[in-house]
């Protein structure tokens, strides 16, 4: 079980500048790093409406772009909302980057009322992520945003 508020510690001592560049390849880093059973964590970016460009990432070639209305990605970006997936292929419009993902977890970044992208991990394992993993990452996004300038 990962040890959530150690990686909220290291994530901040971490986080020395506040560009968003190198913060978010960082995180992306750590989160490969001390997370087991990932096989993709990256950041998807709001560049412009409705669609998420793909930004600093741990793993395979990724998806680029995705629109608001596909996807796990587009969902978190569209509801500003986390989603928790056991089974990305019981997902209709699941976007299948890595035929080997299973499940996965997109926690919307959202700065002051703007959605500024969505953090995205994929696991090989089905069911990976659970509440207590949805709770953890949510609060590394928080430390990720007080630590970052946009």
């Amino acid at each position: 079980m990962t040890d959530y508020a150690l990686l909220a510690r290291q994530l901040d001592a971490l986080l020395d500048t506040p560009d968003w560049l190198t913060n978010s390849a960082q995180t992306c880093a750590l989160l490969v790093q001390e997370v087991p059973d990932l096989n993709w964590a990256g950041f998807y970016l709001q560049r412009q409406p409705n669609l998420l460009h793909l930004g600093p990432f741990q793993g395979k070639p990724a998806c680029h772009p995705i629109p608001f209305d596909k996807g796990v990605c587009g969902a978190a970006a569209r509801t500003r909302q986390t989603q928790r997936i056991d089974d990305v292929h019981a997902v209709a419009d699941h976007i299948a980057c890595d035929s080997a993902s299973q499940a996965e977890l997109v926690v919307p970044v959202v700065v002051g009322d703007q959605l500024w992208g969505v953090l995205d991990l994929d696991s090989p394992e089905p069911g990976r992520f659970s509440a207590d993993d949805q709770a953890g990452i949510e609060a590394l996004i928080e430390v990720f945003i007080a630590r970052t300038t946009f």
